[in-house]
């Protein structure tokens, strides 16, 4: 039996999570979480960058539940690579209120593809953040996106802002929609309005199939304050990027945890509290709904009645 031991330094998930005070609408989806292993059952990848503590798919779900959020979309996670039998696992264990987003090398068989599909697999995710990922040739890319567009996959894309000028060219040629991770990891102490965040914004405008997770304030905020400690109006330095989004594309964006945020070193949020985040930066019912319950069920479960 491998075992495995967690990076120094790195944080686990908050235990004992609070019930946010802010009601999620019926049918909202988290719509980017992960799975971690157990490492015994599904072992860590030999070439990560990183060892997570275990996160399995039953505490996931015990999550969702005490949140109040009744779906989730479930992220291949770098430290597995593209071994997706954890996320997979997950999805057939949903009951049909899962969805995957996987990793694929190229040269993944058809048979494969279709395996991932029928499992519920409607994404994949090319990671281009160079801290956690060896970056991989545009030619492999490519050669994935081949293999996925007969079954009407979509494409995440991870990327750091300072990437997106050399990255722009070769996104927008990707000839299906895409889904910014965590709103291509502004720099939130710089001026919301100011021209790094407006060419992120142009970035999205420039196709209509672009879609953007206002996610991860945990990761992006400098001055929080965090969620913790029934800090319900947490990384208010984020809120007016977030915002911006969400009302320019209310019928292109995605809200999801990141449950169980790996690679934080400062602090883990309350993921009570971190539901909480949600009306400061949707603030409308509609605008919510659209968010939490239309928008990822138009993505993800299309043909759900």
């Amino acid at each position: 039996m491998t075992t495995f031991e967690k990076t120094p330094g790195w944080l686990d998930w908050y235990a004992g999570p609070s019930r946010p005070a802010f009601r999620l609408p019926a049918g909202a989806v988290d719509a980017h979480c992960h799975i971690f292993g157990p490492g015994e059952q599904f072992p860590y990848a030999p070439e990560r960058k990183y060892t997570p503590c275990d996160a399995s798919k039953d505490q996931l779900f015990a999550l969702r539940d005490h949140l109040g959020f009744t779906r989730t979309v479930v992220v291949q996670a770098t430290c597995h690579g593209a071994d997706n039998s954890a996320m997979v696992d997950a999805l057939r264990a949903s009951g049909g209120l899962a969805r995957g987003v996987a990793t694929l090398r190229p040269g993944t068989s058809d048979a494969l593809v279709r395996e991932l599909h029928e499992a519920g697999v409607r994404g994949v995710r090319f990671n281009f953040v160079k801290r956690l990922v060896d970056a991989a040739p545009q030619d492999d890319l490519w050669d994935v996106v081949e293999r996925i567009k007969p079954y009407g996959w979509h494409v995440v894309v991870y990327f750091e802002a300072a990437d997106l000028a050399d990255l722009r060219e070769f996104l927008l040629s990707i000839p299906l929609p895409l889904v910014v991770d965590h709103m291509g990891r502004p720099d939130v102490a710089k001026d919301p309005h100011g021209p790094e965040f407006e060419a992120f914004l142009d970035f999205l405008r420039a196709r209509p199939d672009i879609w953007c997770k206002v996610t991860c304030p945990e990761r992006l905020s400098v001055s929080g304050p965090p969620a913790l400690d029934g800090e319900r109006a947490a990384y208010r330095d984020v809120v007016p990027f977030a915002r911006r989004v969400v009302e320019e594309f209310p019928d292109r964006v995605l809200w999801g945890t990141d449950w169980p945020h790996p690679n934080l070193t400062d602090h883990m949020p309350d993921d009570g509290l971190l539901v909480d985040f949600v009306p400061h930066i949707a603030p409308t019912l509609e605008l919510q709904h659209r968010l939490l319950v239309d928008n990822p069920m138009r993505l993800y479960w299309p043909d759900a009645d």
